[in-house]
């Protein structure tokens, strides 16, 4: 009987051993996640390796948010100097739906700045829409991002060096705040 015993502890001390093994590897990290220490569109040393590969000229086939799409060949691209709501908050659906109405299955030019990709490796490009898209309007090129900041659907959002066009779209910004535009600055947020 006491063989069975010290047999059944050392049997009970192997399972739980495994048990605890197991545990360790399945519930360890598979890689090392992202801690995002700056905001989205500042570079960092862990992404300076990463490169954009999306031509300069690209059909938009996605839209993901209101300053994120994807164009042909699967890159995604964030929208530089603005910035727009998340899903879950006001202005989310109106930036979203705008954007589409804007350039969805349209020809864009995606203009880089500084930085090529931001820590989530989405390239970072300032979208423009090009003349023949805009006939009608009777326009030249369109910076899609200044014109969601004139609609107040989008915020002047900037981190340096990726300046370009600020001071274009601060202006802007300060317009549709003034004018009361859109769902940013109408004060009917849903």
């Amino acid at each position: 009987m006491m063989k069975n015993l010290r047999e059944s502890k050392i049997i009970l001390a192997i399972v739980a051993g495994a048990l605890i093994i197991g545990a360790a590897i399945y519930f360890a990290p598979k890689s090392e996640p992202v801690k995002p220490s700056q905001p989205a569109g500042v570079s960092s040393v862990a992404t300076s390796t990463a490169q954009c590969l999306a031509p300069e000229q690209a059909l938009v086939t996605k839209i993901i948010d209101g300053d994120t799409i994807i164009v042909e060949g699967g890159f995604n691209v964030r929208l530089l100097g603005i910035d727009t709501d998340e899903r879950g908050y006001p202005c989310y659906e109106e930036a979203s739906q705008r954007l589409e109405e804007l350039i969805l299955n349209k020809k864009a030019r995606l203009e880089k700045d500084i930085t090529d990709v931001d820590q989530y490796k989405r390239c970072l490009r300032y979208i423009f829409l090009p003349a023949a898209a805009n006939a009608m309007a009777g326009e030249g090129e369109q910076n899609i991002g200044l014109a969601l900041v004139k609609e107040g659907l989008a915020i002047a959002r900037f981190y340096e060096p990726d300046i370009k066009y600020k001071e274009e779209i601060v202006l802007a910004e300060n317009s549709a705040i003034e004018n009361k535009a859109g769902c940013k600055w109408s004060g009917s947020k849903k």
